[in-house]
């Protein structure tokens, strides 16, 4: 990877009104890793973006930080340390596995229909995970994505939602030398059920744009078919886990048909007040090197083999911290 091709990169990203910074990052980006940062069915909301790219004629891979039980998996679907190659055909757990009923739908619709999947491992281990693909795919962008916005948040923040697989993602690909790196988050204000304050959000992006490292916010046009595919993905993902139906998603979905308000899918959120809008059908993306070097506890996490670590040393830090003050939507 030359430091040119990263420097072309980086002077793409910029771009203009006429294309989107996001899709300008990735324009000379032959091979790309579109990976779920914080697990479950994140993968997901990195799909609308591979369409795109297939569409575009890129080499799109799909990889998941797993909550399945991989451990289950038989050993002919491993495929390196702490990576399974998950296929249409992979035998594995019925109830939960996204990962799969992603490849089955992909297969289905004659998309590339292997999803690499990880175990929850700390920083280390996913690291050389990330390299061995790198390595094996001859990968020159990687984009996290992660469904919701808490990946953007620094640590000293009012609430910091579900950070351990985030964050952990982050600090992985931080450490890898790729000539684009990226994070999107997809599903603005879904958080605030985990005590994200999103106006915390909103900040964090405005420091990384003084910094040139905010690449702007993409909506999905609902009537696009990179929606169109991404809607019936995820009532099929639906479908596949009737007990377990991913809440972010669905959220998500029911935005980009526009959708608003108390837009009740599951009875997962029944009790709960939704707030379905236009926002969540947002791409909000950052350049990961600068959202890394904000995040003030990722050195802590660094050397970290297991989850059980990452999930520890984050309790640590904010027990020695005072978070900075919230403030509401003045309108």
């Amino acid at each position: 990877m030359t430091s040119s091709y990263a420097a072309a990169a980086h002077a793409s990203a910029t771009g203009s009104l006429a294309v989107p910074p996001l899709l300008a990052a990735l324009s000379q980006a032959d091979r790309v890793l579109i990976a779920g940062a914080g697990g479950g069915f994140d993968v997901y909301a990195g799909l609308p973006l591979a369409v795109a790219l297939w569409d575009r004629g890129a080499r799109v891979h799909l990889a998941n930080l797993s909550f399945t039980q991989l451990e289950l998996l038989e050993l002919d679907a491993w495929a390196g340390p702490d990576v399974a190659e998950v296929t249409a055909e992979t035998r594995g757990p019925d109830d939960y596995f996204p990962e799969r009923t992603l490849a089955r739908w992909l297969a289905a619709h004659t998309l590339p229909a292997t999803v690499f999947a990880f175990p929850k491992v700390g920083v280390q281990p996913l690291r050389a995970t990330y390299h061995h693909l790198v390595e094996r795919l001859q990968i020159d962008a990687i984009v996290l994505v992660d469904g919701g916005t808490d990946i953007l948040l620094r640590g000293d923040e009012a609430g910091l939602g579900t950070p351990v697989e985030d964050i952990t993602s982050l600090a992985a690909v931080a450490g890898l030398d790729v000539p684009v790196k990226l994070v999107t988050c997809l599903g603005f204000g879904i958080d605030a059920y985990h005590g994200v304050v999103h106006t915390q959000v909103l900040e964090n992006l405005a420091a990384l744009d003084r910094e040139r490292g905010y690449l702007g916010a993409l909506s999905i046009p609902g009537c696009s078919r990179e929606a169109e595919l991404y809607r019936d993905a995820v009532a099929d993902a639906q479908a596949a886990t009737p007990m377990r139906p991913s809440i972010v998603n669905g959220q998500i979905a029911a935005a980009t048909r526009g959708g608003f308000g108390d837009v009740q899918f599951t009875r997962r959120t029944s009790g709960s007040t939704l707030f379905v809008n236009p926002l969540m059908a947002i791409y909000f993306t950052v350049e990961l090197d600068k959202l890394a070097a904000r995040c003030l506890y990722l050195d802590r996490i660094e050397h970290t083999h297991g989850m059980r670590q990452v999930a520890t040393r984050i309790e640590t830090f904010r027990d020695e911290i005072t978070p900075r003050a919230p403030h509401a939507f003045p309108h």
